[in-house]
């Protein structure tokens, strides 16, 4: 949210300031697009020019972001081995089902996307990761849910607001409990248009160690409510191979060597 305080939160408001805005500003501008005094956000600004994340543009006195930021989530992303391994199996789910394949996780009381392989339709479901979803309304928040307890599924449903979204979102507890049981007896969560209007989605977890993921797969109504139930098995099928894969030492550790002797 702009201007909400903490010198992380308006460092990133400078940067999102610069994507919907899509032109150099000048400081006057971003502070208020930013929504912060302007003398903090010179001083923001001059420690991220100063780092080489920022240039000034003269004549008219703007700023812009370098491709430094770019470069920097670059390489984090490239040195992440949990997607590292992931990657293969996600990208065969899509292949097999072309539509948007989602992986995400629980963080708080959302969801959060981690990563996102669109599919190659035109007409598609769009995310990006780092997005953050209800867990009322959408396919993997239902899954999430569903990977409780049934006590504790209760519990949450009882002490939140089941916002509506869209007209189809779910917003009756009751309702979402029967529906969040259903899916996990039948080992896989839908939604149909609760989240986006004419969306709908199919989504399963797996856990590895301590940790719960959920996969998800979203497209068109007019393609994915004929295909729910093959798209639901594909779905099932990945969070099994990923379980598996996972539950493993990346290959190369001493631990992965370790496993490797043992199995022989």
């Amino acid at each position: 949210m702009p201007g909400s305080g903490s010198a992380v939160d308006r460092v990133i408001d400078i940067f999102e300031a610069f994507r919907s805005s899509e032109r150099p500003l000048s400081l006057t501008e971003l502070a208020a697009h930013a929504c912060m005094p302007k003398s903090s956000c010179h001083a923001i600004v001059q420690t991220l020019a100063a780092r080489g994340y920022l240039y000034t543009l003269s004549p008219p006195r703007a700023l812009y972001p370098t491709q430094r930021m770019l470069d920097v989530a670059h390489d984090i992303v490239a040195s992440d081995p949990f997607l590292d391994r992931v990657m293969p199996l996600l990208e065969d789910l899509r292949g097999a089902s072309c539509e948007t394949v989602i992986l995400g996780k629980r963080q708080g009381e959302q969801v959060i996307y981690l990563q996102v392989l669109e599919s190659p339709h035109p007409i598609r479901y769009s995310a990006r990761p780092g997005d953050l979803k209800p867990l009322h309304s959408s396919a993997i928040g239902k899954a999430m849910l569903g990977a409780q307890k049934e006590a504790g599924l209760r519990d949450w449903v009882a002490a939140h607001e089941l916002t509506r979204v869209t007209p189809a979102t779910i917003t009756d507890p009751a309702r979402l409990v029967e529906e969040v049981l259903r899916g996990r007896q039948a080992g896989f969560f839908q939604t149909r248009g609760e989240n986006v209007p004419d969306v709908w989605a199919v989504s399963a977890f797996f856990h590895v160690g301590r940790e719960t993921w959920g996969v998800g797969l979203a497209g068109p109504r007019h393609r994915m409510q004929d295909g729910m139930r093959e798209c639901a098995q594909q779905i099932v099928t990945t969070c099994s191979l990923l379980a598996r894969r996972l539950d493993r030492p990346p290959a190369g550790t001493r631990s992965a060597a370790r496993a490797d002797h043992g199995a022989a």
